[in-house]
């Protein structure tokens, strides 16, 4: 792996088919297992490059980490969807190319993810994660979060426990 430049930075239409390639990788490799086999697929193939081309063209607040000139990995932010709880901002998702987790690159676009959230006055967040996630889960009590609620995701016909970490402002 040549590495040259690497950066976090806003999505561009150009980054569509490579965060979607991201997307497929990365959630086979999370979710196999935990999310029943044809969800995922439907889950993993509404999500093609077209589907991330319009995100990117309304605006979706979506991050991209370029090491060595390719989109690796990319996270997607902005408002807290539960409102129950006390944080501001939320991290939909951060998600990198399976050979480049563990090397740090993680952290990374965690970090350009919250301060991305500080800029929209979003300091506090939270990061819903499935329980059955264990890599996710470590990794998001090991950048600081502390679980603060527990509830369930419902995809197709089966109800999945959920886990929410809260980060709050720093």
């Amino acid at each position: 792996m040549r590495l040259g430049q690497i950066g976090v930075r806003r999505a561009g239409n150009e980054d569509a088919g490579r965060i979607a390639g991201v997307h497929d990788a990365a959630w086979r490799l999370a979710y196999r297992g935990i999310i029943p086999g044809r969800d995922l697929e439907r889950m993993i193939a509404r999500r093609g490059p077209l589907w991330w081309k319009r995100a990117i063209e309304r605006h979706t607040s979506i991050l991209v980490l370029d090491v060595g000139g390719e989109v690796v990995g990319y996270a997607t932010i902005g408002p807290n969807r539960m409102r129950m709880l006390p944080f501001a901002g939320e991290i939909y998702e951060i998600y990198l190319l399976p050979e480049h987790q563990g090397l740090g690159f993680g952290r990374l676009l965690f970090e350009a993810a919250r301060r991305e959230l500080r800029r929209y006055g979003l300091a506090s967040f939270s990061v819903r994660v499935l329980a059955d996630n264990l890599g996710a889960r470590g990794f998001y009590e090991h950048m600081g979060g502390a679980v603060a609620a527990e509830t369930g995701e419902r995809i197709g016909e089966t109800t999945l426990p959920l886990v929410v970490f809260g980060f709050p402002a720093t």
